[in-house]
């Protein structure tokens, strides 16, 4: 290349195969996830031991785990235009560090309220990591495999909640339930120095900013591997805005229903799987069905979700997005009224609930891949954020009304019955989604 040549990133990285560095970037960005999904999950693990020793009442302890889904939501809402001006890197170092830190000190919680605000805090950097890992992923891998890429970081959030159960349930009887929120916040501070040393900066990100061209050349050149020495000027491929804000964007021409179509999609499709993953043990074990096997069922919803992921990211790679996303979320609704109508006590319960794992969460897992193409750079990271902060407030309604309505009379039928109207909500506003401007 000439001394005046430039480069177009997106054609690049579509282009060229992935590189060691890109693959060690993709390990990276799972294992944010991951020790995201422990430290999210790590309270289910230690709360019958923590109320134990209190001596306090589960309803007491809600505030406790209420904070963090409020805080994720609320870290991810301000996350995303943070990532958008300082850039990914930063965010996601002060991220992690941020939430290694406040779980640590959860573990010298004496009372309620103290343990609810280290919660509360630690689900502000937990709600800043899991968009910017997304972003900055999609942002170096190639479009063509992107919807498979992420869906396969986003399987390390299933890993780190079940691998904490495992620690849990090894620590306790000798070390208490303190133990397991040590570990819980080591594991993303020992990640640290490796992040600090081999995270990059994205480098559109950088095109965005104005960044110098030998800067940029030297941070795209280690991740790809290719020589960037001769290249005078970089281009991000994208079409320029209008909006210069980031936040702006999302309600500017163009975006404004890509945006709303995004967030409803993703409240729906939270709602149906929190509520079901929330209740569906307490359902069973009044219907008479043991624990362990309460427990194995709900199992496999997850086990179901992370196959589903994988294979809906792949098919979105080869197939319009769209349209796969919004066939798995309908063909969950149908599971869920065909596990509604067997009932608890069928053979098949373990099957269907399999399927509708498979299914919704699939579909979900496949909407954080879908979501990074549908904005620009300078707003991608706030696009993506704002989506999962909107939809963890899906994931509150569908964890607290799961209660109200057994109360109010509600059966196991009833209530998966119920849940099939979002779900199907869900597909037709991903579909929707398609009349907004495609940026990929």
């Amino acid at each position: 290349m000439s001394k005046s040549s430039s480069l177009n990133i997106r054609e690049f990285i579509n282009q060229h195969a992935l590189s060691r560095n890109q693959w060690v970037l993709i390990a990276l960005c799972f294992c944010i996830v991951a020790v995201d999904g422990m430290d999210v999950a790590i309270m289910g693990f230690v709360a019958p031991s923590i109320i134990a020793e209190w001596g306090i009442s589960r309803p007491a302890f809600g505030a406790v785990m209420g904070a963090a889904p409020i805080g994720l939501a609320i870290g991810a809402l301000v996350a995303g235009s943070s990532s958008d001006w300082w850039g990914r890197r930063k965010v996601l170092l002060g991220s992690v560090l941020f939430f290694g830190l406040c779980t640590l000190c959860t573990a010298h919680a004496s009372n309620v309220t103290e343990m609810a605000l280290w919660r509360l805090l630690t689900g502000l950097g937990l709600g800043a990591a899991m968009p910017n890992a997304t972003t900055l992923l999609s942002e170096y891998v190639p479009e063509h495999r992107r919807s498979f890429l992420v869906a396969a970081m986003f399987t390390g959030f299933n890993l780190g909640s079940g691998v904490v159960g495992f620690i849990a349930a090894g620590l306790i009887p000798h070390w208490g339930w303190q133990s397991v929120l040590y570990v819980g916040g080591a594991l993303p501070l020992l990640m640290l120095p490796l992040l600090y040393l081999y995270l990059p900066e994205s480098a559109r990100f950088m095109v965005t900013r104005g960044m110098s061209a030998d800067r940029i050349a030297k941070v795209l050149g280690r991740v790809t591997q290719v020589p960037m020495a001769d290249i005078q000027r970089f281009e991000s491929g994208e079409p320029a805005v209008a909006a210069r804000q980031p936040i702006a964007v999302l309600f500017s021409q163009g975006f404004k229903l890509r945006t709303l179509t995004l967030w409803s999609t993703y409240f729906m499709g939270l709602l149906v799987i929190y509520l079901t993953t929330s209740w569906l043990p307490t359902m069973m074990k009044d219907a008479g069905m043991s624990v362990d096997r309460a427990a194995t069922v709900t199992a496999m919803f997850q086990v179901g979700g992370t196959v589903g992921a994988l294979l809906v990211g792949w098919l979105m790679d080869r197939f319009n997005a769209n349209r796969v996303i919004a066939a798995s979320y309908l063909l969950g609704a149908v599971a869920l009224v065909c596990t509604g109508k067997i009932g608890l006590l069928s053979a098949s319960l373990v099957v269907l609930v399999t399927c509708v794992g498979f299914c919704l969460s699939g579909a979900q897992t496949g909407l954080n891949g879908f979501a990074p193409g549908c904005y620009p750079t300078l707003a991608r990271a706030t696009g993506v954020s704002w989506m999962l902060g909107v939809g963890r407030l899906g994931s509150i309604v569908g964890s607290s009304i799961g209660g109200v309505l057994l109360s109010q009379g509600w059966g196991f039928s009833g209530i998966f019955y119920a849940l099939a109207v979002p779900a199907v909500l869900a597909s037709l506003s991903i579909l929707l989604n398609r009349r907004g401007l495609s940026t990929q």
